[in-house]
């Protein structure tokens, strides 16, 4: 399971989940306290900020990060679950979370894997270059792009609520 949550809602999260693995994207001068049963090995810290185009004085996503994304990922052993964050729980942390869907179900439609994201969380604004970056790394030729703009902007909000995504037949989207 993936769970996806603000840095307000972190350690609430990584709690009531019992996750051991976290995936931070946050602005890389962002003081924060990793949660202490998240050993630093299990913790991919991306220091980036939500933005879709080079800006002087700020962290742009970039390739890099989705190799970096993508090898955490493929190296969680999916035993506990996931928590991917940012700071409002909103762009950065859900277009990873939709890309660590994609990467971890090859064979998935990526509109399928879209709708169960807008399906868990009505607030869901997939940051659009880190979606981009994802397909390009992943060869989806640009469905997951299109996939998410099937979905649209998600409902306006300061901060979203908690929820999480399925990566198993068995397991069921919902908002914690």
């Amino acid at each position: 399971m993936i769970h996806v949550c603000s840095l307000a809602k972190l350690h609430e999260t990584v709690a009531a989940t019992g996750a051991r693995h976290v995936i931070s994207l946050i602005n890389g001068d962002t003081v924060f306290t990793r949660p202490s049963n998240v050993d630093p090995t299990n913790h991919l810290f991306l220091g980036l900020n939500d933005i879709v185009e080079e800006m002087a004085g700020m962290v742009v996503p970039a390739e890099h990060h989705m190799h970096e994304l993508f090898d955490f990922v493929h190296g969680w052993p999916r035993q506990t679950p996931l928590v991917i964050h940012c700071f409002a729980g909103i762009s950065r942390s859900t277009a990873a979370a939709y890309a660590a869907l994609c990467a971890l179900l090859p064979d998935e439609d990526e509109v399928e894997l879209a709708r169960r994201l807008r399906r868990a969380s009505p607030t869901a604004t997939p940051n659009p270059r880190i979606v981009a970056l994802a397909d390009a790394a992943l060869g989806r030729q640009g469905r997951m792009v299109a996939a998410i703009s099937t979905i649209g902007r998600g409902r306006d909000a300061f901060e979203g609520e908690p929820f999480c995504l399925p990566v198993s037949a068995g397991e069921r989207a919902a908002r914690l």
